[in-house]
């Protein structure tokens, strides 16, 4: 059973922004992910895309317990659902984040530098449990249908291949490749013993005619 591993990833996101809050305070609101959307081209010199289906987070949001955290660092918390300060939810856009940051001096910098445009992504942490892999238009693609989802995180840059979770995203890739070539080789054996069967019912059949002509 192959071991599945956290990644991170900046998928395509809405928007990233601060709103204030009922009570006065400020928000960090945005789309962490948004559904049937392309992300950048992945995998380098074996380029692949990644989209993600709505409901892949739905489980996950009912029952995990997911942070909001500053460049997926655990020493800077923004916010946890179980605690009321993060929510998650799945709209028609995709994952809708909002979070209710800590009053330190820290978060407050982070605020200031999303009110400045200075950080405009997001990134998110988790495990996909369900994927399916094919091609378009001469491309291999993935569709992550189910993940368990650990953090978002406003991010100064968004986490790609050129990482280790990168590495690990590869490590799928290149699983599922070796698992198109066994295909490939099972179907390419499955038509050998076809075409030898076929063959040989066609030898047995020419000989009974000989017989019956005898």
């Amino acid at each position: 059973m192959k071991e599945s591993k956290k990644e991170l990833r900046m998928l395509p996101m809405k928007e990233l922004r601060i709103a204030e809050s009922e009570g006065g305070g400020s928000i960090i609101e945005g789309h962490a992910a948004v559904f049937d959307s392309w992300s950048e081209t992945l995998g380098g010199i074996f380029p692949f895309k990644e989209i993600v289906r709505k409901g892949a987070f739905n489980e996950s949001i009912g029952k995990d317990d997911i942070r909001a955290l500053f460049n997926h660092d655990p020493n800077y918390v923004l916010g946890r659902n179980r605690a009321g300060t993060l929510e998650l939810v799945e709209d028609e856009i995709g994952l809708r984040v909002r979070i209710t940051p800590p009053e330190t001096s820290w978060a407050k910098d982070i605020q200031t530098s999303i009110k400045r445009g200075d950080i405009t992504q997001m990134s998110i942490g988790f495990i996909v449990e369900e994927d399916k892999w094919s091609t378009q238009d001469g491309m291999d693609v993935r569709e992550i249908r189910k993940v368990q989802l650990f953090d978002v995180s406003p991010v100064t840059f968004p986490a790609y291949t050129a990482t280790d979770v990168g590495v690990r995203a590869m490590q799928e890739y290149d699983g599922y490749k070796a698992e198109q070539r066994s295909q490939a080789k099972e179907a390419e054996r499955a038509a050998e013993s076809a075409a030898k069967k076929a063959k040989e019912q066609a030898r047995l059949k020419n000989l009974q005619t000989k017989f019956k002509t005898i």
